[in-house]
């Protein structure tokens, strides 16, 4: 594997509840790399540990000890709250701090952050580039998850509490390893901003659908078996103490979401994909293989050559990721 002389953070990923779960930001940027184009491809994956681990560093500054205040609505963003006008009004408008701050900035956020990328490129600035594509990466996932664009992102307005965690984290936990994670080429985005409210609308357009999927299925499944029990026939919690539905709900609503979790799962690693190869362009495509030693690259070509391969055949190359179920 390939590291990075950067602090490690897969140490941190021990006590935190991560949106689309850990090893599913892991596994979304890390696919990303391999769909980008030479030579950019190769700087990333020269750090590809840090791009994948790096996945999670936001919810470190929201759920760790660090506590960041001002990360928690970096996101989501409650479409609902905003009020019954257009979607494009909601882009449009200007929005006070303290509305941004209960309802979410997602998409400005994102915003900010791709300009963060495109600005440390092009000021050869190494470091700041590969925390700038990860964290962009994390935020560009978390606005192809359904609930981060609802005020109901629990289901804690429809009495269907635990259903963020289910579909973002068990479900991938559970079913990601047989899905194909191989995406098309990196393309150039021609307008940053629109494109990222057109996510943020296609997301929003899934809310509906996963909740009353998940409704239907819990009035018809018996109580009883939602959730794993342990021998003395207490609900089984994960580390982060959320309750763990049982394979058997989950079998159940992983095949009537049809397919839901994978399609917004390989949108994400395409857009990631797209937004990075973007960035480098409007940056100028500067030399990034030119922020390190030569020689480092001669020795990961050959494993770069192996784990495309890899990825082509829809499999994710490094897996070690820690889960959280």
């Amino acid at each position: 594997m390939k590291r990075i002389g950067l602090i490690s953070v897969a140490t941190l990923f021990v006590v935190f509840l991560s949106s689309w779960g850990m090893w599913g930001h892991y596994a979304i940027n890390q696919s990303a790399i391999f769909s980008l184009p030479q030579p950019i491809a190769q700087f990333f994956y020269r750090h590809i540990d840090f791009i994948s681990e790096g996945g999670n560093l936001p919810d470190v500054r929201k759920y760790s000890h660090l506590k960041d205040k001002a990360e928690n609505p970096r996101h989501f963003i409650d479409i609902e709250d905003f009020g019954d006008i257009p979607f494009d009004s909601i882009r449009t408008r200007k929005w006070d701090e303290k509305s941004l701050q209960k309802w979410g900035n997602l998409p400005w956020f994102m915003s900010d952050t791709y300009k963060s990328l495109v600005n440390s490129m092009k000021n050869g600035r190494r470091t700041e580039t590969l925390f700038s594509a990860a964290e962009l990466g994390h935020y560009l996932a978390d606005a192809h998850m359904p609930l981060h664009t609802s005020s109901n992102h629990d289901g804690q307005l429809t009495n269907q509490r635990g259903i963020h965690a289910h579909w973002e984290a068990l479900l991938v936990e559970r079913y990601a390893k047989g899905y194909n994670l191989k995406v098309g080429p990196a393309t150039y985005i021609t307008n940053v901003d629109a494109e990222i409210w057109n996510i943020i609308r296609d997301t929003h357009i899934l809310v509906d659908t996963l909740l009353a999927i998940d409704r239907k299925l819990r009035s018809e499944f018996p109580a009883d078996q939602l959730y794993e029990k342990d021998k003395d026939g207490k609900v089984v919690k994960n580390k982060f103490g959320q309750w763990v539905f049982t394979k058997e709900y989950s079998e159940l609503l992983h095949k009537s979401l049809n397919g839901m979790v994978e399609k917004q799962m390989r949108k994400s690693i395409q857009q990631v994909s797209n937004f990075w190869y973007t960035a480098w362009v409007d940056a100028g495509k500067p030399d990034l293989l030119a922020m390190e030693q030569p020689e480092l690259f001669k020795r990961t070509n050959k494993q770069y050559k192996k784990d495309v391969k890899i990825w082509q055949g829809g499999q994710l190359p490094y897996q070690y990721m820690e889960k959280e179920y």
